[in-house]
């Protein structure tokens, strides 16, 4: 087993992961009244710009990874949605250190529209008809991984922008908590 192999196959786990804690969140939401969820979503509300800043390391470690270590050429769609991931770990990393929970009014935009582009490039490689042509470099509807029948590195983006939204709504609106 190659790094790269090992590298996918952690990245791949915590994807599936944190599609669990979304799970979880929107259930916990659900079910607000009860004390468990209750609790549940108070402590994701007091820790979300840490979880957040972890979601964006990780996503941006991976995204290194992949182009600089394990040399997949980034497509088009793949830099736009770094151009949205990147900053985040900056951001998030200050917000964490001044405790400044209006961080997500500036995560927020940049998650939304990285989930556009993300959600598209995930459209393109399950075969879908691409609106543009990606002819420059690497072809967008390529395929690096594919785990569990539907992980794929834009699957990795979408679930890391989408908890960030949710991290970020959950401390902005403090959904759940009473």
């Amino acid at each position: 087993m190659t790094l790269t192999d090992i590298a996918t196959n952690i990245l791949s786990v915590l994807t599936v992961v944190g599609q669990f804690w979304l799970l979880l969140i929107i259930l916990a939401s659900l079910t607000r009244k009860k004390s468990i969820s209750s609790k549940f979503l108070s402590f994701i509300s007091n820790h979300a710009i840490m979880f957040s800043f972890i979601v964006a390391l990780i996503a941006v470690s991976g995204s290194l990874f992949y182009s600089e270590i394990a040399g997949y050429e980034p497509c088009k769609l793949c830099w736009i949605q770094r151009i949205f991931m990147y900053p985040q770990v900056l951001i998030l990393g200050v917000a964490l250190w001044k405790k400044d929970k209006k961080v997500f009014n500036y995560i927020i935009p940049l998650c939304l529209l990285g989930i556009i582009f993300a959600s598209y490039h995930y459209y393109l490689q399950l075969g879908g008809t691409p609106l543009t042509s990606c002819d420059a470099g690497a072809t967008c509807a390529r395929r690096y991984t594919f785990h569990f029948g539907y992980v794929t590195i834009p699957m990795m983006a979408l679930t890391a922008f989408v908890l960030n939204i949710i991290f970020a709504m959950n401390l902005k609106y403090k959904i759940g908590v009473k």
